[in-house]
């Protein structure tokens, strides 16, 4: 339910961060106004003692965010990529919640393979370890088979990890709701359909059939990548709550110094994180979204392989028009061409003037090309694109959230293999590729035989539409009002009702 008791939950997450010490260090990392450090000091320090105490041996924002739940060490896993935001320190103190969190005993993941499977873990595995990774939402063993020895990953859900993550995404809701009540600037950003899109793709990832499929589909779009490997799916011993794949076997490229002993190149590696990333979006619209480092290795041969395929990125061929005209405008410094993408895609309310918003985006893009290479960053460009487009009345576009998250993950995933490494050198390739391959007669000409292939499935039904719509125009109007009385009615109560409801748990907040 996404009711007022989840104000509890918030509370107690508050608590929670002053109790663990976390909270002093968040204000830290960011730099916080002394203003705001003692007011959120003053509001949540008389609820300390509601506070989940947690594991006292580990730092403090991972003993708070691990003790709090699946949903925030989400949050924490895409922090451990930026050191750039929260320093290096912090970062590495947040690399555990990618997969070395506490796991839960092997007893539990067999009993959950043979509910699953139907079969003895025995008759199916020769060989099933200890747990090799622990994140989240689920642990990961690596496994024989018994039919033919090869060697395996089993992936297990964390038991009860649907229940757990209910809770989180209900409080966020409720947080949502909240906060576009008491702030209705907040509005234009859709808090509550970001909440419905995290929820969507948590919702995917607690289904290994789906992470299956995912995994499955994105192998096929990659298998010609040069330096990429995606495991290969074992379909009969995969289902909702188990799913098993081959072996990858290397080095996590979150440790640095197991990659310069390897002999691999980090610059290399950086550089090719980016430029995958950037061309399964552009070229594929389907990308993996969860690019922290927890999720890569790197082969012996230095082939970058790529798993935990929970969380995946789709974006249609339009908006991926949209956007690489975007970074390529913003790479080029065509601050007009830019400006003129975002009215066309409807991005920027048409009232507004268009040669303003390119001397705007122009106060965006310049000081960071006058920048060196180790300051360059994407994240810090959106950041900058948010507050122009925000002064312009863009609204948050929920189909962008992902990519753009994603973006900024892979950028501090390259960053933490190579500072220096120069982000719009790398993007620049792959965005140009991309633009010369779907804009220009070519791509025109492939758009008009899809059109025409759309028009000839819908050929036979085109007498009857054009039929049914001049028939419906020829009609007289009925008596609108009359109909929509009830349901104005009804509108009228229920918005009544959920203000008394907001009124009072504003009350409950100051």
């Amino acid at each position: 339910m996404k009711g007022p008791h989840n104000l509890w939950r918030l509370i107690r997450t508050g608590a929670t961060l002053e109790r663990t010490g976390a909270m002093r260090a968040v204000l830290d990392a960011f730099e916080a106004p002394k203003l705001i450090r003692i007011a959120a000091r003053a509001l949540v320090w008389p609820f300390r003692w509601l506070g989940i105490k947690g594991d006292p041996a580990m730092p403090p924002i991972t003993r708070a965010l691990t003790a709090l739940g699946p949903a925030y060490i989400k949050f924490g896993q895409v922090l451990s990529t930026r050191p750039d935001v929260v320093g290096t320190e912090l970062a590495t103190q947040l690399r555990v919640l990618q997969d070395r969190l506490p796991p839960f005993p092997v007893a539990t993941a067999k009993r959950a393979v043979e509910d699953e499977l139907g079969r003895p873990v025995d008759e199916v595995f020769s060989a099933f370890s200890e747990p090799v990774a622990a994140a989240s939402i689920a642990q990961v063993h690596k496994a024989q088979l018994a039919e033919t020895g090869e060697e395996v990953a089993v992936k297990v859900l964390r038991p009860g990890i649907e229940r757990a993550f209910r809770k989180d995404v209900d409080a966020f809701y409720f947080a949502a709701d909240v906060i576009e009540f008491l702030s209705p600037a907040s509005r234009r950003l859709r808090p509550r359909d970001v909440i419905e899109h995290f929820d969507g793709v948590v919702t995917g990832e607690l289904d290994l059939r789906l992470e299956s499929a995912s995994a499955s589909e994105f192998s096929d779009n990659t298998a010609g990548d040069p330096g990429f490997q995606v495991p290969r799916i074992q379909w009969d011993l995969s289902g909702r709550r188990v799913m098993t794949m081959s072996w990858a076997e290397g080095v996590s490229l979150g440790d640095n110094a197991a990659l310069d002993a390897a002999g691999h190149d980090r610059h290399a590696l950086g550089s090719r994180v980016l430029s995958l990333f950037l061309r399964h979006a552009l070229r594929d619209g389907f990308f993996h979204a969860d690019m922290h480092q927890g999720n890569l290795k790197v082969a012996a041969n230095g082939d970058i392989i790529a798993y935990d395929f929970g969380i995946m990125g789709y974006i249609d061929e339009y908006t991926r028009r949209v956007y690489a005209e975007i970074l390529f405008g913003f790479i080029q410094r065509d601050y007009q061409r830019v400006a003129e993408v975002h009215f066309e895609a409807g991005y920027v309310p048409a009232d507004r003037d268009v040669d303003a918003f390119a001397r705007a985006l122009r106060a965006v893009g310049e000081p960071i090309f006058g920048m060196d290479a180790t300051r360059i960053s994407m994240g810090r460009l959106l950041s900058y694109l948010f507050e122009v487009t925000e002064r312009f009345g863009m609204e948050t576009r929920t189909e962008l959230i992902l990519l753009q998250r994603t973006m900024v993950v892979v950028e501090g995933v390259a960053r933490s293999l190579d500072p220096s490494l120069n982000i719009w050198d790398v993007a620049k390739p792959e965005v140009e590729a991309y633009i010369k391959k779907s804009l220009g007669p070519r791509a025109l000409a492939r758009d008009l035989l899809k059109t025409g292939r759309v028009l000839a499935r819908f050929g036979p039904r085109l007498p009857d539409l054009v039929e049914s719509a001049l028939i419906a125009q020829a009609s007289p109007p009925q008596d609108e009002k009359r109909r929509l009385w009830p349901w104005i009615t009804l509108g009228a109560a229920g918005g009544v009702a959920a203000s008394g409801v907001a009124v009072a748990v504003a009350l409950l907040l100051l």
